[in-house]
């Protein structure tokens, strides 16, 4: 997995946030097994308590569940996930939206991009 951690806020909610992106976009299989903490903490270059706090939010919010014998799991939850995907999907289009209103573009305006964007596609 490729990690992009800053030093702007704490990393755990980082870790965590980037672990969801990557189940919601079903780089971990539902209900399929989930990494260790020791194999995630050395992945991203993190302490592994700092990775087990990520993951405990993951659990605490859903997304994972801990078997005492067979490590931890994905969710097998299908509305979890699609609802999780949905909302990244509406945080992202915000943020894109705001980032085009402060150079001069208005909807009509990125509307049209997206459109002259899929033309160019085909």
């Amino acid at each position: 997995m490729e990690w992009k951690l800053d030093d702007s806020r704490p990393i755990w909610p980082q870790l965590k946030q980037q672990l969801i992106v990557a189940i919601v976009a079903g780089k971990f299989a539902m209900g399929g097994a989930f990494p260790t903490v020791r194999e995630l903490a050395e992945d991203a270059g993190v302490n592994r308590n700092t990775m087990q706090r990520a993951l405990s939010e993951l659990e605490n919010d859903g997304f994972v569940t801990t078997n005492r014998t067979a490590g931890r799991t994905v969710t097998r939850d299908e509305g979890l996930v699609k609802r999780m995907k949905e909302m990244i999907a509406k945080e992202s289009i915000e943020r894109f939206i705001k980032e085009m209103a402060a150079i001069g573009y208005n909807a009509d305006d990125i509307v049209k991009m997206i459109k002259e964007r899929e033309e160019e596609e085909k």
